[in-house]
């Protein structure tokens, strides 16, 4: 129980005892050759799938054997020290004698407090342990209440101590046990409560019969498969940070006890966990892709164990259906409980719970390759299935992100690779060559997710007509904006042009402008030009504005005027054509009812 032990002994000079003679010859054969039988077992394939377990199968061949060595006699036999000891009750009476009530006098006795602390402390750390293990068994993948185990455990524990009962906790041997053979609710649970009792009542003469070794025997394969060489060669690869507060939990428990041994493993990575100044919070946000919600967690630059909660938390709140996207491109270190707990909610629970897991940026070492199962970008299906009204409102929440400065994270690597196959536009977006206002950009798009089509002051002409007829008679479009924007400088020139009379080919040396400024002067109101010659220069810029907006009205007239083919096709319901104002102050797009 410690290494310290009460002969003088400890851990390792107990073992030079075993050369002198402290040897049971039948216990040790029984042991031997129930670990050989365990081992075989596993090995044989018709008799792992068999439906019998094998450690009922080493219980039962222990006994047959002792009995054995009892006819034999000698040092063969077996004595009640080597054998389970469980009280025989003559009668009911006796049996209800065998409960033991509280030695209430110990109420001042210190050692009696610390003994309950630390028992407490283990066996809940020991159960919540067993809780993420089984779950992880568990092929329904459902999460099992934390909070109600304890709440079980700690009124079981304190029922248990008033009638002389031993401390209660998970086991993930028991646990395991119930998962493999298909146990599926908490009746199991009940059910071998109930067998115990059963047994311990009125069976006690026949569990007498099974020799500890064979128990043993069961214990030390089960160990050896919860902790086998493999796992000390995984902690290694993971890392100083994994591995050295593993060994030194391990160290910590052979030369002390358990409690000892786990507190104190406890306090190492905890230290380690400050010293590297791992805890930082996961940024999670919901994410408008063009293919529909996502829910986007960014992983911090150091990424500890004690973020696994909220990540988790994050996980197991999504629903079926759901598309999440964990990024990894910002993270320097990540704990492997955290890739523990990402590798197996992605390969085993969302499967079962219908959830799409996609991964990005973790670094080639965590063996996490990029994997984006959403769509984020126009793709034909999606362009065949949304309307001119559902292309609009998914402009008018990318505007939305772009003023609150929460874009979308995109993989223009993956875009590119996409795009490149072919474009499947879902608007048509004709705006000014102003540089502030890239229409990608401002309605937070991707590649190939609209034909933008640029000229200064957004007018119309037969060239522009037939690149937009292109994009929504050939290319699928079902949306065409025209946006102009707020002090624009084509319409600043073209009203100040008008006030003076000027032409810009004059003005400014550039012969093919004039064209485009007659355009766009067609939305001037000559009598307010000649009143703004001595007005405020916040006059003039509201004037401005007011002529960008007529202009952008002036543009949708033209268009419906001037092109059969979007006339048609606006007129049949299958596209949509809108004006739209974006003032260059705000990032603010407002669209024309109209």
């Amino acid at each position: 129980m410690a290494f310290e032990q009460p002969d003088h002994q400890n851990t390792f000079t107990e073992l030079l005892t075993l050369f002198q003679g402290e040897v049971h010859l039948g216990a040790l054969v029984i042991g031997l050759l129930s670990v050989g039988l365990l081992v075989g077992w596993d090995r044989i394939k018709f008799l792992k799938k068999s439906i019998i377990p094998s450690p009922l199968i080493v219980v039962l061949f222990g006994v047959a054997l002792q009995w054995t060595f009892r006819q034999l006699g000698g040092q063969w036999v077996i004595g009640a020290t080597h054998l389970v000891q469980v009280p025989v009750a003559e009668s009911m009476e006796q049996f209800v004698r065998f409960f033991e009530s509280p030695d209430w006098s110990q109420w001042s006795n210190p050692l009696v407090y610390r003994a309950g602390f630390l028992i407490a402390i283990v066996a809940s750390l020991e159960t919540l342990i067993n809780l993420e293990a089984v779950d992880r068994l568990d092929p329904h993948q459902r999460q099992s209440p934390p909070n109600r185990e304890l709440w079980a455990q700690g009124i079981g524990n304190i029922i248990s101590g008033l009638i002389g009962g031993i401390p209660i906790t998970s086991v993930v041997v028991r646990s395991s046990v119930n998962v493999n053979a298909g146990a599926k609710s908490r009746i199991s649970t009940v059910f071998h409560g109930v067998l115990l009792f059963v047994f311990v009542l009125w069976l006690p003469a026949i569990i007498n019969l099974i020799p500890i070794s064979c128990l043993a025997a069961i214990l030390i394969v089960t160990g050896y498969k919860l902790a086998s060489p493999a796992l000390f060669t995984q902690m290694w690869k993971e890392g100083r940070y994994q591995f050295i507060p593993f060994i030194l939990t391990l160290i910590a428990i052979v030369f002390s006890d358990l409690i000892y041994g786990v507190l104190i493993g406890m306090a190492i990575s905890v230290a380690f966990i400050l010293n590297s100044s791992l805890r930082r919070p996961i940024s999670t946000s919901i994410e408008k892709q063009i293919g529909g919600e996502v829910t986007h967690i960014v992983l911090a630059n150091q990424v500890s164990f004690l973020n696994r909660a909220a990540l988790e938390s994050v996980l197991r709140g999504l629903k079926r259906g759901q598309h999440v996207l964990v990024n990894a491109s910002h993270a320097d270190y990540i704990d492997p409980d955290i890739l523990s707990l990402i590798r197996d909610f992605k390969r085993e629970t969302a499967p079962v719970l219908g959830i799409n897991v996609s991964i990005k940026g973790f670094r080639d070492k965590y063996q996490l390759e990029d994997e984006v199962l959403y769509v984020d970008y126009s793709t034909k299906e999606l362009q065949e299935v949304l309307s001119a009204t559902q292309v609009l409102q998914l402009l008018k929440e990318g505007n939305e992100r772009f003023q609150k400065g929460m874009r979308l994270h995109r993989d223009l690597a993956r875009q590119i690779n996409a795009s490149g196959k072919g474009q499947n536009p879902l608007a048509v977006v004709l705006s000014c060559i102003d540089s502030r206002s890239p229409a990608e950009i401002i309605f937070d798009l991707g590649l190939g997710d609209i034909f933008s089509v640029r000229i200064a002051g957004n007018v119309v002409s037969p060239k522009i007509l037939g690149s937009v007829e292109y994009g929504v008679a050939v290319a699928g479009a079902k949306l065409i904006v025209v946006l102009g924007h707020t002090k624009c400088g084509a319409v600043t020139a073209s009203v100040d042009l008008a006030c003076t009379k000027q032409s810009a080919s004059d003005t400014t040396g550039c012969q093919n402008l004039d064209s485009i400024v007659a355009d766009v002067q067609k939305s001037i109101d000559y009598a307010v030009c000649l009143s703004l010659t001595d007005a405020s220069p916040e006059v003039r810029s509201n004037y401005v504005d007011s002529v960008a907006r007529a202009n952008v009205l002036h543009s949708v007239e033209e268009m419906t005027r001037n092109s059969e083919t979007i006339r048609g096709l606006v007129t049949e319901g299958r596209i949509a054509l809108v004006g739209a104002i974006y003032d260059v102050m705000s990032g603010k797009i407002e669209f024309f009812d109209s």
